[in-house]
């Protein structure tokens, strides 16, 4: 059964039953979770990350339709996945999207789609590649950028040397002939998981990822050319690890104020970046918004109509609601208890994305790989 929590009634200010009954944010709305469909394709591939929601009808995808991009092969290797599909939810069906060649020799060490990805109003599709031969970061490639046209043909491939790990969900302006992207990049000289720190034991921990902005033209009829890249955040943290691959910065959202809002996982923090559009020079670490709390390694945000954020949590099977205004997070619940894992839901959350009307949000279950809709 799904269940939800909150903060103790005196972190809320929230004491009897009036007070109870005064609605503090989206997330206590949303009641409904309902299985949509697997996430794998006929190839096999495994591991959900991305979940985004295309803005228009264009080539094989219909405005609204869910791209998944998938991150393990058929033997749950990590930094393996080629391939995209799409789900319907109109017709309710899931189609291939793309699959893309596991040896790519234009993107360094291959392929292995990450959450980094995002459709164009343009129709065109970027998905970030952080591959690896084994499963691990023992033998990752720097990985790259691929865009590909709206019935899934690979089309172009970014790399460079400020591209290393492409990583969280991107964070997108979109004017129609030009774009901005925001990417994580959490792959800069992250040895292999058995690198331990001698003094913690653990996998050592690099102060070396990064946040890119891409800006980015798109021509009349032609695919997307990369025009400028600029390094808005670094010295974050990132590290290996055997059951995750990695961790790093993974969620960002872009306010209308244009602030970009990151999560920090490995220091369990959800940071800020000012004016992220315009500036020339890194925001370094950013400014901490909130940390600890219900936050559990977090990972994807998004924004809800109320300008909150919903954050997943990567330690535990919660999604998080936070207002960025305050750094307050109102809410927290679990939409995915299994018991199999401990904490119940561990490492099964990645990918969220909202659904266009406002009234929930997509999510994928790695333990189950499937997409999910959560609604009122």
């Amino acid at each position: 059964m799904r269940r939800s929590i909150t903060l103790m009634a005196a972190c809320l200010g929230l004491i009897g039953p009036a007070a109870q009954a005064e609605r503090v944010g989206f997330l206590e709305t949303v009641h409904k979770h309902q299985t949509l469909a697997s996430t794998t394709p006929d190839n096999g591939d495994l591991n959900p990350y991305a979940v985004v929601v295309a803005p228009v009808s264009a080539g094989k995808v219909a405005a609204n339709d869910v791209l998944v991009s998938n991150f393990n092969n058929i033997s749950n290797l990590q930094g393996t996945g080629t391939t995209i599909v799409d789900f319907n939810p109109a017709t309710k069906k899931t189609t291939l999207f793309a699959q893309i060649p596991q040896n790519l020799a234009q993107c360094p060490g291959g392929v292995g789609l990450t959450t980094a990805m995002s459709m164009l109003k343009s129709g065109w599709v970027i998905v970030g590649s952080f591959p690896s031969k084994d499963g691990t970061t023992t033998t990752r490639g720097e990985g790259c950028l691929l865009v590909l046209d709206a019935t899934g043909k690979l089309v172009a491939t970014w790399a460079g040397p400020m591209i290393s790990g492409p990583w969280g969900n991107m964070a997108v302006v979109d004017k129609g002939d030009r774009a901005t992207l925001f990417v994580s990049m959490a792959g800069f000289d992250v040895p292999g998981p058995r690198v331990l720190d001698p003094a913690t034991h653990y996998p050592v921990v690099l102060h070396k990822a990064t946040i890119l902005r891409l800006e980015v033209t798109i021509p009349d009829g032609k695919p997307p050319l990369l025009t400028s890249q600029t390094v808005v955040a670094n010295g974050l943290s990132q590290r290996a690890d055997l059951d995750n691959f990695v961790f790093g910065p993974t969620g960002l959202a872009l306010g209308e104020d244009d602030t970009l809002y990151a999560t920090n996982g490995l220091e369990n923090t959800l940071i800020a970046i000012d004016h992220a559009s315009a500036r020339t020079d890194s925001g370094g670490i950013g400014r901490v918004v909130t940390h600890d709390g219900l936050l559990a390694w977090p990972l994807a945000m998004a924004w809800t109509p109320e300008k909150h954020l919903l954050v997943t949590n990567g330690k535990n099977g919660q999604v998080v609601e936070v207002d960025p205004a305050t750094g307050k997070q109102i809410y927290a619940q679990w939409i995915d208890n299994d018991q199999a894992q401990s904490p119940p839901g561990n490492g099964d959350l990645f990918g969220l994305a909202m659904i266009p009307d406002g009234s929930g949000f997509y999510y994928v279950e790695d333990d189950m790989n499937t997409l999910v809709r959560a609604t009122r």
